[in-house]
């Protein structure tokens, strides 16, 4: 079963929905499918403060929901469905949905954004919302005067530390290995910092507390000899061990950086294929927030139209 549209937009986060809303007021009706997670990563944080546009704050689910509501206001198709293969060698571009239904497409944006890697501990899941979080940017004005731990010893991990230490009373840097992956300079800034208390050869096994994170368990030398257990008291706990951009179905499509963001032309959501935009934090590893996903999904939408204009679709 195969469908004809103008505009096709993969993903449902703030770039995606933006887009649908762009596209929507340029006349592309645009049909959008949600995927695996609709209103994307921002769906599973309590309070955003800092979206312009909500002085008071809101919370992550409502955020996405009046996104969703503007773009269904001004026309755009919003679907439950998941792309699960894409065939970009021609036109129209083709995306299957759900394995089964094929959708052509004059334009394609693509926003199906990133996920946060986490440990994989039960306790993750448990305390999600309310007191783990993945980005200390979005999360960190919320421990100000309060002790976090910070997972990771990458450049990700110390940057989030050094931002979180000019918020917090105390941070510790929990790291499994003797020593930092971060660059030289990144280095010396945490350990120099010191609000920053870095835990070498540590792993966090655990998390405790009633209505929210108040301590980890830490293993020290974990599997040797002198195996030690403590733990340390905190309120946040923040993953810094990376993120995966959720682009599978197109790394045989497209150009994709070492770790799978897709490439695009500097300044643009521009792909290496014509009629095909990319939005968000799948072509993001750098800045990750909500406001800068809207605002690549709002380039999406203009480009799309203007080659659709161009080329009299």
């Amino acid at each position: 079963m195969n469908e004809k549209v103008r505009c096709l937009i993969i993903g449902s986060g703030p770039a995606g929905y933006t887009a649908a809303i762009y596209a929507s007021r340029a006349n592309l009706s645009p049909v959008l499918y949600e995927g695996i997670q609709p209103g994307g990563q921002l769906t599973t944080t309590t309070e955003v403060e800092n979206f312009p546009g909500y002085p008071e704050g809101i919370t992550g689910p409502e955020l996405m929901e009046d996104l969703k509501k503007q773009a269904t206001r001004f026309g755009a198709d919003i679907r439950f469905g998941i792309a699960t293969s894409v065939d970009f060698t021609g036109y129209p571009r083709k995306v299957t949905i759900d394995g089964e239904k094929v959708i052509e497409t004059d334009t394609v944006i693509i926003a199906t954004g990133a996920s946060a890697k986490y440990l994989g501990l039960p306790d993750e899941t448990k305390y999600a919302g309310m007191g783990v979080s993945a980005c200390a940017t979005c999360d960190g004005f919320f421990y100000r005067k309060k002790v976090v731990a910070v997972v990771g010893g990458g450049d990700t991990a110390c940057e989030e530390a050094i931002y979180l230490a000019g918020l917090a009373e105390k941070v510790y840097l929990v790291v499994r290995k003797p020593y930092l992956r971060a660059s030289k300079v990144m280095q010396d800034r945490a350990m120099q910092n010191p609000k920053i208390e870095i835990l070498f050869e540590c792993n966090a096994v655990g998390l405790f507390g009633e209505n929210g994170v108040e301590g980890a368990h830490i293993i020290k030398h974990q599997g040797e000899a002198n195996e030690e257990k403590f733990d340390i008291k905190i309120d946040g706990f923040f993953l810094a061990i990376g993120h995966k951009p959720n682009t599978d179905i197109f790394k045989d499509q497209l150009n994709l950086d070492s770790v799978g963001y897709i490439l695009t032309e500097p300044g643009t959501p521009k792909t290496c294929l014509e009629g095909v935009f990319a939005a968000g934090d799948v072509a993001d590893p750098h800045y990750r927030q909500a406001i800068t996903a809207a605002g690549t999904g709002c380039q999406a939408a203009i480009e799309a139209e203007r080659y659709l204009s161009e080329r009299g679709l």
